[in-house]
């Protein structure tokens, strides 16, 4: 683990600053030849990049997954762990149904209706990341809020192995949520896939899920085409100490992020050195005997006082932010820009990743200040309907007609008064 510590320079500065260490570390990467590839080549190019990227010298014979083979693994789950699989499931569901906002209509003045209404996309493309290992998490939480949201068709596109076949445990998870359209592909080429389509499958209208760069920068790239969940990047945790946090249960919690990998960056923040200095020491003695925890960066962060330490969080916009302080429910309502806040000194950012109900599908890169959690509402979209009486029009056709003149639009104008 990389730790360094930072100096205060106030909310924003020292946000900035942690930003620009943490992009140290980041990959460049160009998803343009891919893109031209599967636009091309459909099907035979998708399998070709597979081949090449996910699963080398494997035989390929289909993009397609038999449902009986999600099916299969399913059945083989062991009994703990679809226990488990289930509990998730059912909490994210919850949470999602929570989520639903009901249809409204609001009467103006004039006598004009406005009824604003939610309806399902048509389909909608989940991306379930491979590679250092397998995420059935990532499909529950993404798959189930596309379900509860009303979405008909998902399809689900996960990298295969070195053997070509898709991981059980993404089967299983696929399997448990009713998913039959599954594709064996991975990388940029499977998000170009979805949103483009190839020969095999047909194009979707949205496209989520988390990645790495190459899929991050290939949802950038067809947005616009298709809606995307966000543009999700490396995994991220800010934890703000208090004097009396277990410097033990602090460095598992950073490890635990850590185990995304090198690029995750961590961020402990505390007003007492004492307490900084113990977590730093503390993660580098855990980093150094977990042979699954990456060398991420750690930044240790000296506040002036806690205000000064929500300051900073707000200014970061942390992917996962837990407050391990004494009055962490106090500090909480504080927060504004947090993908997730865990709250209380046994709130682990670990729950939220796998059971807790909340998605762990959240913004990084600073992107809370502006977005939030994957979410029904990620497959959804807004409809307006607007009905005018005679009343209304005789009422508003001039204000349009006044407007409309004004910006050079005059047919506008006459398109209202006649219905006076």
């Amino acid at each position: 683990m990389r730790v360094r510590s930072f100096e205060w320079r106030g909310a924003f500065e020292t946000a900035e600053e942690l930003r620009e260490w943490a992009a140290e570390a980041a990959p460049e990467v160009d998803v343009g030849p891919i893109e031209r590839e599967v636009r091309s080549g459909g099907d035979e190019a998708v399998l070709e990049l597979t081949s090449r990227y996910d699963a080398p010298g494997a035989a390929l014979n289909g993009l397609g997954v038999d449902p009986a083979d999600a099916e299969a693994a399913l059945a083989v789950v062991e009994p703990e762990l679809r226990t488990a699989m289930e509990v998730a499931a059912a909490n994210i569901r919850q949470v999602a149904e929570a989520q639903i906002g009901s249809e409204r209509t609001v009467e103006l003045p004039a006598g004009q209706k406005v009824e604003l209404r939610e309806v399902p996309v048509g389909a909608a493309g989940v991306y379930a990341p491979g590679g250092r290992a397998a995420y059935p998490s990532s499909l529950l939480m993404c798959a189930i809020p596309a379900q509860v949201a009303g979405v008909e068709r998902i399809a689900v596109a996960s990298p295969p192995g070195p053997d070509g076949r898709l991981h059980p445990l993404v089967l299983a998870a696929a399997a448990l949520c009713g998913i039959e359209e599954v594709y064996a592909m991975g990388g940029a080429q499977a998000i170009f896939a979805l949103a483009y389509g190839t020969e095999t499958i047909v194009p979707v209208d949205v496209v989520a899920g988390p990645g790495n760069a190459w899929v991050r920068e290939a949802k950038r790239a067809v947005y616009g085409q298709v809606g995307i969940d966000s543009l999700a990047g490396p995994s991220e945790l800010m934890l703000i100490a208090g004097h009396d946090t277990d410097p033990q249960w602090a460095a598992l919690d950073l490890c635990a992020q850590a185990e995304h990998g090198p690029e995750s960056p961590l961020v402990a923040v505390a007003v007492e050195e004492r307490v900084l200095e113990a977590i730093g020491d503390a993660s580098e003695v855990a980093a150094a005997s977990r042979p699954s925890v990456s060398e991420a960066p750690l930044a240790l962060v000296q506040v002036p006082d806690a205000e000064a330490g929500i300051a900073l969080a707000n200014a970061y916009a942390p992917e996962h932010l837990e407050l391990l302080e004494t009055d962490a429910a106090l500090l909480s309502d504080r927060v504004t820009t947090a993908g997730c806040v865990f709250v209380g000194r046994h709130g682990a950012t670990a729950f939220g990743d796998y059971l807790a109900g909340s998605s762990h599908v959240l913004p990084t890169g600073g992107a809370g200040r502006y977005a939030g959690p994957l979410g029904p509402g990620s497959f959804r979209r807004r409809i307006s309907s607007v009905e005018i009486t005679a009343a209304a029009a005789g009422e508003l056709a001039l204000h349009v007609d006044a407007l409309a003149e004004a910006e050079g639009f005059p047919v506008h104008g006459e398109s209202a008064m006649i219905r006076r």
